[in-house]
């Protein structure tokens, strides 16, 4: 599936630390997959400034409608 293409499954998304010192993204998607994904801290810092660094360039095309009630930054 490329990143561009379009989904009808809706997923839950909970990131928080594990008991062992890991950042956990854990996804529950329709149909009862469930995917825990462990990070070590460093790990989750590189994919926080992935996600930063993706909000700026969608930010930047300017096509992409933001969340419901929100305004354009300026």
């Amino acid at each position: 599936m490329s990143i561009n293409k379009q989904s009808e499954i809706a997923a839950n998304l909970q990131i928080g630390p594990t008991d062992a010192g890991m950042v956990r993204i854990y996804v529950e998607a329709e149909g009862g997959v469930e995917l825990p994904l462990d990070f070590d801290p460093d790990e989750a810092d590189e994919i926080a400034e992935e996600l930063r660094a993706a909000a700026e360039a969608a930010r930047g095309m300017g096509s992409a409608p933001g969340p419901a009630g929100k305004g354009k930054r300026r």
